[in-house]
């Protein structure tokens, strides 16, 4: 089907935006600092804002440093599920405000308590610090999920774009390193696949070129790390024993194909996965939930996806 009405304003934008985002003559923490008061205005004004739950911020010791992880506890009775989020950003972009209003409106449908990871970001930190940040923070969730309401033997990750690549990395290193236990893996809009070679649908991708791409992938990994598994979870050898997915893709998304492609992948080696396209929909399209009906379908997919197994475990 043709791009969504609603969302033609939001590329006409996005396409007045490109030449002055793309400036490499300006230092990169001036172009995040732009970039992020731009997403700070885009969260206020396509996101619904979420139902009332309870938000704080938590420190994390990482290996050289630390990290904030977020909390978000719905009313009722817990100790709850826990799901751990990282949010996308092409690996140099994003802060934890941005997904206040998905995180909170998904710990109060999923019935759950979210934990949002504020990785270190790329270039200044570059791959495998990232993954491992958002591993340690898994580790940390399941240590203390009992006193923050959670149950951590129903935990689960997820994440957007870049924090789906992460998010799937840290379901392959949970695994790898016999634990914590997922029981789930939600990935939106995922990048599994570094190399580029399953962008097949480049002409008719939109928000998300192949050049913007391949320089996000740039700022957050060389080219001898590309094909790490960790890196490019499409391209390990082995995906068994991971833990059930969701895997939500966009039409008109230059990583489209990749989702696809690893939805297939998992069910070869028998790990359950759901792939869903959303016609229509373009790269990020997912999160405004106040201008789309059917970004309000996608999540609640989510929010009943994480329902059904956490009451499954």
């Amino acid at each position: 089907m043709p791009v969504l009405p609603e969302l033609i304003p939001m590329l006409a934008r996005i396409e007045e935006n490109r030449a002055r985002m793309a400036d490499a003559s300006v230092p990169v923490a001036q172009q995040r600092a732009m970039i992020h008061r731009g997403m700070d205005q885009r969260a206020a004004t396509v996101s619904l804002p979420a139902p009332a739950v309870t938000q704080q911020d938590h420190l994390v010791q990482v290996e050289g440093g630390e990290i904030t992880v977020r909390s978000y506890t719905p009313a009722g009775m817990g100790p709850l599920p826990c799901h751990v989020y990282i949010h996308g950003g092409g690996w140099w972009l994003g802060e934890l405000a941005h997904r206040d209003a998905v995180c909170g409106r998904l710990a109060a449908d999923a019935g759950c308590v979210v934990f949002s990871v504020a990785h270190r970001l790329a270039p200044e930190h570059r791959f495998p610090v990232p993954p491992l940040d958002c591993y340690a923070a898994l580790l940390w969730v399941a240590e203390h999920a009992a006193r923050l309401g959670a149950d951590a033997s129903r935990l689960s990750i997820g994440g957007d774009s870049s924090g789906a690549n992460l998010a799937a990395a840290v379901a392959l290193m949970a695994r790898d390193r016999s634990g914590p236990q997922l029981i789930a893996q939600v990935l939106e809009i995922p990048a599994l696949d570094l190399t580029m070679s399953r962008v097949t649908n480049a002409a008719e991708a939109l928000v998300l070129t192949p050049d913007e791409l391949a320089a996000n992938i740039d700022r957050y990994c060389g080219p001898e790390d590309r094909r790490h598994p960790y890196a490019s979870p499409l391209l390990a050898g082995d995906l068994a024993g991971l833990p059930p997915a969701l895997i939500m893709v966009a039409e008109y998304d230059i990583l489209r194909d990749e989702g696809e492609a690893y939805g297939q992948a998992l069910r070869r080696e028998e790990v359950p996965a759901e792939v869903i396209c959303w016609p229509g929909h373009v790269h990020g399209s997912h999160e405004m939930t106040a201008v789309l009906a059917s970004a309000r379908e996608w999540q609640a997919c989510v929010a009943t996806f994480l329902r059904g197994m956490s009451s499954n475990s």
